[in-house]
Order: C-alpha cells, then sequence, then structure tokens
C-alpha cells in the first residue's frame, strides 16, 4: 500500500490511502495521456538523461499537482534529481496522480482540498528535504523559505517562478533587498506567456466554466477584469463562443489595446450592473468587491483565474450572504441581502483548476521546459549569478520555440547569407 499523503494520525487521510491501488491505475493512464501530448516536453528531458545532471540534486516542487505536472516530476527523477513536491493551491490536486508519484518514488506532500494549515504544513514537509532549487507556483514556498526562521539556515541555489502572482511577490521581496538567492521568472518568457497564460488559460477558463455551470456563453455579456497575457486569452475565447466581452482594467494601454481589439471597455462600476458572467484575470487583489456585488443582475455568475482567491471578495459571498449553497459541483450560489441572487465558481479560486484539469499537455510541455532548463541553468551557472530576479535566458526561450515548432511538424526558413549580411551592415 502506498502512503502518498504521509500523515499517520489522520483517519481521515488514511481512508484515502487504503485505495490508492485504485488511483495508483487512474494515475498512471492520467500521467501517460499526458506525456503522449508533451512532446516537447519529452524531447528536452530526452536530450539529457544519458547525462544525469541533477543526480544528488534535491529539488522542491510546489505546483498544481496535474497529470501535466507528473511528465516534469518524472522528468526531473529521470534526470537524477531527489524530487519533493506539494500542492500550489489547497484544491487543485489530482488525488490520482498523487498516489500515482508517490508510486514512483517521488516524496508527494497533496491532497486535494486542503485546509490552510494542512497546505501550509505540506510545503514545511517539502522545505525539510532540504532542496537545492525550488520551483513555485505562486510563491508560497519561496516566501516561506525567506521568511520563516526555521528554514533560514537552508542552502538554496536558486528557484524559478511559474505565475504572475508569484512574480509580483519575489519582486516585492528584491524591492526590500531580502532575496536570498537568485530567481528565474519562468512566467515571463515568451513561450511561456504566448502558450501558457494566453492559450492554456483562455481554453481552460472556457472549460471551467462550463462544467460548473453548463450554460450557454452565446449572446451574454462576459465581463474579463484584466487585460494582460490571460485577460487576452479570456477574452478572445469568450469571443470566439459567441459572448459580448466587456473589458475593464487599470492600465491605459492595455486598455487602449482592448478597445482597438474591438472589445467595450469600461469600469467595473459600470460593469457591474449589465454583466451575466464576471472572470477576473489580474493577479491583484480587490478588483471585483461588496459595492460591485450588490449591483449585479440577478443570475450573474462570478469565477476568478488569477493566482490567489482575493480577486473576488468571496469571504463576502460566502460568510456574508442571507445563504449559500451549493447547487452544482463548484458552483456556489449567494443569495444577498437585496434578495439577489448571484453565483461563485470554485470558492474564488482557479476556475480552471477547481472545475476543470487546468491547461492541456501541448501547453504545459513548453511551460515546463522552461523549468527543467532554468533548473539546470541555475545549478550549472549558480556561483555566478547574483540574488536578484532575472528573466529565463534567451537562449533557452528561443531552444523551446524550436523544439516547440518541430513537434507541431512546422519548418520555417532560414536567413541566407545575404540576409545575414545585409543585417549586419549600417
Amino acid at each position: 500500500m502506498i502512503e502518498f499523503y504521509r500523515i499517520k494520525h489522520d483517519l481521515r487521510l488514511l481512508s484515502r490511502v487504503k485505495s490508492s491501488a485504485k488511483l495508483i491505475r487512474e494515475g498512471r493512464l492520467a500521467y501517460g495521456w499526458a506525456k503522449s501530448h508533451m512532446q516537447i516536453l519529452d524531447n528536452t528531458i530526452n536530450r539529457y538523461q544519458k547525462a544525469k545532471p541533477l543526480k544528488g540534486v534535491t529539488l522542491g516542487f510546489c505546483l498544481h499537482i496535474t497529470k501535466e505536472t507528473s511528465v516534469l516530476l518524472m522528468g526531473a527523477k529521470e534526470l537524477g534529481a531527489t524530487v519533493a513536491c506539494c500542492g500550489g493551491n489547497p484544491l487543485t490536486t489530482q488525488d490520482d496522480v498523487a498516489a500515482f508519484l508517490a508510486s514512483q518514488g517521488i516524496h508527494v506532500y497533496s491532497w486535494n482540498n486542503q485546509t490552510t494549515k494542512e497546505y501550509d504544513w505540506c510545503i514545511d514537509q517539502v522545505l525539510k528535504h532540504k532542496p537545492a532549487i525550488l520551483t513555485d507556483d505562486g510563491a508560497d514556498m519561496n516566501i516561506k523559505a525567506h521568511f520563516d526562521k526555521r528554514f533560514k539556515d537552508l542552502k538554496i541555489l536558486g528557484a524559478t517562478e511559474e505565475t504572475t502572482a508569484g512574480v509580483t511577490r519575489i519582486r516585492a521581496v528584491e524591492r526590500q533587498s531580502k532575496l536570498r538567492y537568485p530567481v528565474i521568472l519562468v512566467n515571463e518568457a515568451y513561450t511561456k506567456q504566448m502558450f501558457d497564460n494566453r492559450y492554456g488559460t483562455g481554453q481552460s477558463t472556457i472549460d471551467g466554466y462550463l462544467r460548473a455551470m453548463n450554460l450557454l456563453m452565446a449572446s451574454k455579456r462576459v465581463v474579463v477584469a484584466g487585460y494582460g497575457w490571460v485577460g487576452h486569452g479570456v477574452a478572445s475565447r469568450c469571443s470566439g463562443m459567441g459572448s459580448k466581452v466587456i473589458v475593464t482594467e487599470v492600465d491605459p494601454v492595455k486598455a487602449l489595446e482592448a478597445h482597438m481589439d474591438g472589445f467595450e471597455v469600461m469600469t467595473m462600476a459600470k460593469a457591474a450592473k449589465i454583466g451575466d458572467m464576471f472572470i477576473t484575470c489580474t493577479g491583484m487583489t480587490g478588483v471585483i468587491r461588496k459595492e460591485h456585488i450588490l449591483q449585479m443582475k440577478e443570475g450573474a455568475i462570478m469565477g476568478n483565474v488569477g493566482h490567489f482567491d482575493v480577486e473576488i471578495d468571496s469571504q463576502f459571498l460566502l460568510h456574508s450572504s442571507k445563504s449559500v449553497r451549493q447547487v452544482r459541483p463548484n458552483l456556489d450560489e449567494c443569495t444577498l441581502s437585496n434578495r439577489k441572487k448571484v453565483y461563485l465558481i470554485g470558492q474564488g479560486r482557479l476556475a480552471n483548476l477547481v472545475a476543470a484539469e487546468g491547461h492541456p499537455p501541448e501547453v504545459m510541455a513548453q511551460s515546463f521546459s522552461n523549468q527543467i532548463l532554468s533548473i539546470l541553468y541555475i545549478l550549472k551557472n549558480h556561483k555566478k549569478m547574483e540574488n536578484k530576479v532575472i528573466g529565463v535566458p534567451k537562449e533557452i526561450d528561443q531552444q523551446i520555440a524550436v523544439d516547440a515548432l518541430k513537434a507541431m511538424g512546422v519548418k520555417i526558413d532560414k536567413l541566407t547569407l545575404k540576409q545575414t549580411s545585409y543585417a549586419k551592415n549600417w
């Protein structure tokens, strides 16, 4: 029997462990399906497999434990690493994948539907393995490694960060001159932003909303808060479904871009009164507040695809409404003090992962190739790297684009000698 939750005293969790044989079988199938559609990452792993460059190195991962993530973690193990992982969100772990990973010798501290205390405990367990390099999604592990006194003596060579919210937090640490080690911002790699943030979140958001509500999107007014890479993808996919898209923004350049792309642009105060569905994509707190919610139409549906559950005032919705009841999986009906009924997907957490399965494997293959190559870069170059945040080295971004095109069977032109000479001649 595989014990993958590592908490022997908790009978509730032990009951889950007893069914792990079935979970392992399901997780192995999920892993195989994802891997067969992640050729880019598979090719990256295969290039280094003989050399085993991570032999003797312990890696700590705080990521959404999904079938796509399992391909990354198994790849790191194949390159020789000792791997310890926990979930990057209390509600997004796929238990079958966690069971499968544990059966393969990976230290897994994660299960679906954790309490905040359990989630925090799991991060502690990964750090107790004394990882040399951290890979984070939202910076919870990196923040703990920096400011929890229990881990002040850890010798960490560097870290990578996967998402916008985590980048914001790590930059704040750097501004305070408290960064203990270099952090590569994988989220800012072009091949990550374009495919993961735009195409991945764009598609998986639609998937999550449809699973949660199963309503027609055509003709509905969908309010997209934020027009960064994620907002681009979400607005585009909603428009493709026939929705009338409204964009709210605080950045004048992004607002102008949304307007020129053909979307209505207005304040959230105005959009709240006319929107049918709301999708927050900002990474910022307090985007949809109490005053907005009270102005919404009967039946308005809200969801968030930013990393943390701070964009929608879910505390007000779930704890100050006259009544709250779950009417569908991952969909809560909240009856407000004004007797209007509004709806919240996934308790305000990542709708595309809580209500669906997250990004498609083809997308995550590129994001995770960025991760594994950035880990190898840190291992090779950490002695000459300063304790700063840095972007993914350009050569890594370029290599992943080449690998992606090859995996998709796309061929492109090369500059001729004459063109190369012309480009160099002032």
